[in-house]
């Protein structure tokens, strides 16, 4: 592995799992965002093997990422990473954050996680690790409100960041509105499943994609 160094200001870096189950417009608008609000240098998109708090995937990881790298080809500020579908096991958070930290030793990373994530990271694999890897981005609808039970409310008061936090590779959380998008890859799925069309819904490459390799298809009697 290549460590990344440099005498310049290092790359302010963004980072989305999932499993990408298809990709749509719900991921790719708010990284996009992020990226922006944040200014970051770009966001890294990366699909997980093997998902630990939900179901397998229906697509194979092959046809996950190539339905990624077609939706991102023109957007320079999105790019993909497939570490994940390299290791064995479990794609925890925190062992992909520790590669990402080994390669990019002095960048600020920024794990982007939804309101529902973020809710549940205190039941996720050595979720107190985290923090001290990279900042955490909430990213919240505009008429949002991010309900926490207590502990969680308290650690997020503590890690919440300035302005100035700007300057750190790690260690806050940064609260962020943007466009709201009530789509889910489980309603595309659905859709398909139904044979009913889903555009609107996700770039139209990835849907050629999904037609070509006949994906998400209606169950044959």
């Amino acid at each position: 592995m290549v460590v990344v160094k440099s005498e310049h200001k290092p790359e302010a870096i963004g980072i989305l799992g999932g499993t990408f189950d298809p990709v749509h417009f719900g991921h790719l608008r708010s990284a996009l965002e992020v990226c922006q609000q944040l200014e970051l240098n770009h966001v890294r998109l990366i699909p997980c093997a093997i998902p630990p708090h939900r179901q397998p995937t229906m697509a194979s990881a092959d046809a996950r990422r190539l339905m990624l790298e077609i939706a991102v080809k023109y957007v320079p500020q999105l790019t993909v990473d497939d570490r994940e579908l390299h290791r064995e096991g479990p794609s925890f958070s925190v062992d992909t954050l520790l590669s990402l930290r080994e390669q990019y030793v002095d960048n600020p990373l920024f794990l982007i996680l939804g309101t529902d994530a973020f809710r549940s990271i205190s039941s996720w694999s050595r979720w107190q690790q985290i923090l001290p890897l990279a900042h955490i981005v909430v990213v919240q609808r505009p008429d949002e409100t991010l309900d926490m039970h207590e502990e969680l409310k308290v650690w997020y008061q503590q890690n919440l960041a300035q302005a100035e936090d700007r300057q750190f590779s790690s260690g806050k959380i940064w609260p962020l509105k943007v466009t709201p998008m009530a789509i889910s890859a489980t309603q595309i799925r659905d859709e398909l499943s139904a044979g009913n069309p889903v555009n609107f819904l996700l770039p139209d490459s990835v849907i050629a994609v999904i037609e070509q390799l006949d994906l998400y298809q209606p169950k044959k009697t």
